[in-house]
């Protein structure tokens, strides 16, 4: 069977509008970027799409969305796509959010012949309609079903002509779960070599999952960078992110979310051992400038700019919510739009409004024991975020045990309500109350942090 193809135009030869297809990649690491170029040419349209997200504008997938190509996209987190997000909110395209961890499972279940499995992410949302529930050792879950899709487009940095591929960084991410899942896998590579010439040790897919293979050219590889815009609440955050830092040991593995979480790793007291773990596929990692690297396979889709450290490792979107949902995570730090009295959270839309998609925040907080939500006390409208009860979507049921805002630490008390722990410096007990909808618990005595 033939596997190696001259270009991208030529591997795609019989892919058809209205195929289905999977797409690997990360935030802007592991894109097939060659493979779309080719596919925008031919004009395929009423694309199915499934993807952990969805590029940005003028870059991946981007602009596939751009070119209305895309009939109906399946995928965990819209990002910074703003186009895409429009058309969400506008009613222009079908979509189809799932949590990140399930979308890697239901495609590794696809590739693996596993029709269908439970999860407890999502149990509780709107993720939840029309699905059936089980309980098992007391815990709800969640069926979903497998994916599959008629091509899927992987990424590779080297690729031998039997269409066994090595991924670089975290450019492996979705790459290796997709692989399997389409009836015909397409791999562009970075370098083709012979087969025999890569040692079979370091074999990441191996070739009887890939049916064609070419190697690609230009790629563009953009870094994301971690910028902070200049608001003026930036120094309220700056205090949450202090804050936030007291809570990890010596020694934690600890997952960062979006925002103001990304700015604990700041506030790491020197000489303390924290091992972060990112839902991309990186365990361990420390401040850019400690290897004085910058590399676009480690650091695309990290959100912020990172490095391995001795010790780290490297692996898949699945292996990284392996992690999570089999409770090896030792804290969580999210973000947060709402928390109600009962710890019920809410952080991915606003209806009408805001549609970011889910990411991997319903895998956390559906597994972890210790889940930590870092915001503002008060919305942009001034509006309390701490409510009896949530009226945007919820991202899990009875899931935060701590909230630490920019006014207070404030625990979930077991029987309900706000428990207040600690004030920040400056703040009065009044200013909490007045800033809290919900019903807060106040002890005799609550010190400042």
């Amino acid at each position: 069977m033939k596997k190696v193809y001259a270009s991208a135009t030529e591997a795609i030869w019989d892919v058809t509008s209205g195929s289905s297809m999977l797409f690997g990649g990360f935030g802007l690491t592991g894109i097939p970027e060659n493979a779309i170029d080719a596919l925008l040419v031919s004009g395929t349209k009423e694309i199915i799409c499934i993807s952990n997200e969805a590029g940005i504008d003028g870059f991946g997938l981007g602009k596939l969305v751009a070119s209305r190509a895309i009939k109906k996209l399946i995928c965990s987190y819209v990002g910074e796509n703003h186009l895409l997000e429009d058309l969400i909110i506008e009613g222009h395209l079908s979509v189809e959010l799932v949590p990140q961890g399930t979308l890697a499972e239901r495609i590794r279940c696809g590739g693996a012949g596993i029709p269908a499995f439970y999860t407890p992410a999502g149990v509780g949302t709107e993720v939840a309609v029309g699905k059936e529930v089980r309980v098992f050792e007391g815990k709800k879950y969640l069926l979903e079903t497998a994916l599959k899709a008629d091509f899927a487009f992987v990424k590779a940095w080297k690729g031998d002509t039997e269409g066994n591929l090595i991924y670089k960084g975290t450019s492996r991410n979705f790459n290796p779960v997709i692989a399997p899942a389409g009836r015909i896998t397409i791999a562009e590579v970075e370098e083709l070599v012979p087969a025999g010439t890569l040692d079979p040790n370091e074999i990441h897919t191996p070739g009887i999952y890939v049916q064609r293979i070419f190697q690609g050219s230009a790629y563009v590889k953009p870094i994301e960078k971690f910028a902070v815009p200049a608001h003026a609440d930036e120094e309220q955050k700056e205090i949450i992110a202090q804050r936030l830092a007291k809570e990890i040991k010596d020694g934690d593995y600890v997952n960062l979310g979006i925002g103001i979480p990304t700015r604990v790793s700041n506030h790491i007291p020197p000489g303390m051992k924290v091992i972060l773990q990112s839902e991309n596929g990186l365990l361990g990692i420390g401040p850019l400038a400690e290897l004085g690297q910058e590399d676009p396979d480690l650091i695309n889709a990290s959100k912020r700019p990172i490095t391995i450290l001795a010790g780290g490792s490297i692996f898949s979107s699945a292996e990284s919510f392996a992690m999570i949902r089999g409770d090896h995570i030792d804290v969580t730090i999210l973000g947060g739009m709402q928390v109600s009295e009962r710890g019920d959270l809410a952080n991915w839309k606003v209806p009408g409004k805001i549609v970011k998609g889910m990411g991997g925040a319903m895998d956390l907080v559906a597994s972890a024991d210790k889940v930590i939500v870092a915001m503002l006390h008060l919305s942009p409208d001034g509006k309390s975020k701490l409510v009896s009860s949530c009226d945007l979507p919820l991202t899990g049921e009875r899931c935060v045990t701590r909230i630490i805002t920019n006014l207070a630490v404030i625990d979930i008390n077991p029987e309900g309500g706000f428990l207040l722990k600690e004030r920040a410096p400056g703040v009065s007990i009044e200013q909490i109350k007045a800033a809290t909808s919900g019903r807060l618990i106040i002890p005799d005595e609550v010190p400042e942090f």
